[in-house]
């Protein structure tokens, strides 16, 4: 396990040290649910998606952001038997609570898992998560949050879990040099096992890096990684790529396909998405 966090934890380590050369902000502690961060101060949109690497960024308090998988597909085949996975309208709902706290639901209105002849379709599971930003949201080129979530086994026709899981991510943004963005996240979770009704942990990791291609046009590589306690798991890692496009400030389209590199972990996971502020 410490093989493949090492790498997060060090940048981690490393980029904490330039905290202290943040520019000081104004004050918003002011801004809240019921007293809108004012449009001409908001930071704009910054977005949880398309790579699985979590902003640090918090939505500003009393705006609304949408962030969509307007079509998530999956499919892995292994052993003679192929699994594939879709979602349609899986979508992040958040709203900004204070200048530094949002609060998030991602809610799965259809998802379908099929192996051979064998379907299941229906409502998926509900995450409820609290982003809370530590440091970096207004200025400076660090940020850095906390991200306690559960997992409410709301699906139908086993589309899903049937017990309540939950962990914590801890992601943090870097802009670099060159006009390049860094994301990395350590995320815990805690969930149950496959075999039998006791708990397990399990450790992701990533790195992600991003630039503008042209115009409003910019694309990320990342690599993902997980480590799971639970008894005969595999190393799970998939080699991340993909495209975003701002129509304007404040909507952007995106596309990308994860790619497995380890046996365990899903051939292909192609998707398109949207993500808009209000």
């Amino acid at each position: 396990m410490l093989k493949h966090t090492g790498l997060t934890l060090t940048v981690l380590a490393s980029f904490f040290a330039l905290v202290a050369h943040a520019e000081p902000s104004a004050d918003r502690s002011k801004y809240h649910l019921f007293n809108p961060t004012p449009k001409e101060l908001m930071r704009g949109l910054n977005t949880d998606r398309p790579d699985k690497t979590e902003s640090a960024y918090s939505v500003d308090a009393g705006h609304f952001q949408i962030e969509t998988d307007l079509l998530v597909l999956s499919r892995d085949s292994a052993e003679g038997s192929t699994v594939e996975n879709l979602g349609v309208m899986v979508s992040n709902l958040k709203l900004g609570l204070t200048d530094s706290i949002d609060f998030q639901a991602v809610v799965a209105p259809y998802v379908s898992t099929s192996e051979g002849t064998n379907r299941i379709s229906g409502f998926g599971d509900t995450t409820l998560r609290l982003k809370v930003n530590l440091f970096g949201n207004n200025s400076g080129d660090v940020a850095f949050a906390l991200m306690p979530f559960i997992i409410l086994p709301t699906n139908s026709g086993g589309t899903g879990h049937k017990f309540y899981e939950g962990g914590l991510i801890a992601p943090l943004s870097v802009s670099l040099p060159g006009d390049w963005d860094m994301g990395t996240m350590f995320q815990y979770n805690r969930m149950k096992n496959g075999s039998d009704d006791n708990f397990h942990d399990e450790y992701v990791t990533s790195i992600t890096f991003g630039h503008d291609i042209i115009g409003d046009l910019s694309g990320y590589v990342e690599f993902w990684n997980s480590i799971s306690s639970e008894s005969s798991s595999e190393w799970t890692a998939t080699a991340d790529f993909g495209l975003t496009y701002r129509i304007t400030p404040v909507i952007q389209l995106d596309a990308g396909v994860n790619v497995g590199v380890t046996d365990s972990a899903d051939d292909l996971n192609p998707f398109l998405g949207f993500s808009a502020l209000y």
